[in-house]
């Protein structure tokens, strides 16, 4: 049987398409955009833009930002008025602006602090208390920042009353060289050392003089500064307390950088010198002296 095929005209296959195919449907209509009025963004206590006008205002005092704002989360909230009080404040006491950065760096606190409550009162006490010339309190708090951030009552006070009874009065008073310390704690720090001292085999009134005649012996740690150069004085050195008493500087001298090797050289040359005469001259007076006494050396074995 052949099967044969039979091929129909297109218009069989694909119908067309109606010519009233628009009529049939509805016309889409275009959209229309609703337009809608945002309130604006309410402003906040610290928008980011305030909060990078802060960031700039400590670059140019110098601060690393991230370190006060780590040591001091308050400062994210200050307003920027109130970090500029505080420089109002320390400049109407004299304080440069360059010092500003070394201040707030070393006590990032202040940044946010209180002038009328915190800050003025300390300079109020050094004053009127410690009768600190005005043009000096700025000398005095450069010289130790950490003065701005004592307590009046709790702690400088006390400690301005036990030194003045120890011997700071009169030619000795406390001045804008020795406010630091005031910053010490009579319990833990001060007493400490002169309790030190006498333990060495001085009485207490030759302790007090030595402190009065060099004040920085009150500055100085037990463990890195006394122990290890009267452990090098007496069993190195031979030396005795009295030439301590006669020059209590001894304790301001670096002990590696200056203590040794100066008694290192005189000891290789078979040479001594009073701790006053090897440790107050400059390296050059010193090589001098050295010299000196080598060429006296060789003249009296000549002779």
């Amino acid at each position: 049987m052949i099967i044969r095929l039979r091929i129909l005209p297109s218009s069989h296959l694909y119908p067309k398409p109606s010519k009233n195919l628009d009529h049939n449907h509805q016309t889409l209509k275009p959209l229309q955009l609703i337009t809608t009025t945002a309130s604006p963004p309410q402003p906040t206590s610290d928008s980011g833009l305030r909060f990078r006008q802060k960031l700039l205002y400590l670059q140019t005092l110098k601060i690393n930002p991230t370190k006060a704002l780590q040591q001091n989360p308050h400062f994210r909230c200050t307003p920027l008025a109130s970090l500029k009080s505080v420089e109002r404040c320390l400049s109407s006491m004299g304080i440069e602006r360059a010092a500003f950065g070394r201040i707030f760096d070393m006590h990032p606190q202040l940044l946010t602090c209180d002038p009328y409550a915190d800050l003025y009162p300390i300079f109020d006490f050094l004053l009127n208390d410690v009768s600190i010339p005005f043009p000096q309190v700025r000398k005095s708090i450069i010289r130790c920042p950490r003065l701005l951030i004592c307590s009046v009552d709790e702690q400088l006070r006390p400690t301005l009353r036990f030194l003045r009874e120890l011997g700071f009065v009169g030619v000795n008073r406390i001045t804008c060289q020795t406010t630091l310390l005031l910053v010490s704690s009579v319990e833990v720090t001060l007493w400490p050392k002169l309790e030190f001292l006498m333990d060495l085999g001085f009485e207490y009134d030759e302790v007090v003089k030595m402190v009065l005649r060099s004040p920085g012996l009150l500055t100085f740690s037990i463990e890195n500064n006394y122990k290890p150069k009267v452990e090098y004085f007496l069993e190195e050195m031979n030396g005795d307390l009295a030439e301590l008493k006669r020059f209590p500087q001894y304790f301001s001298y670096s002990l590696e950088n200056k203590i040794k090797d100066r008694h290192r050289r005189l000891a290789e040359r078979g040479f001594w010198l009073p701790l006053s005469e090897m440790l107050k001259v400059s390296d050059g007076e010193f090589n001098a002296q050295l010299i000196e006494m080598q060429l006296r050396s060789i003249d009296k074995r000549v002779l």
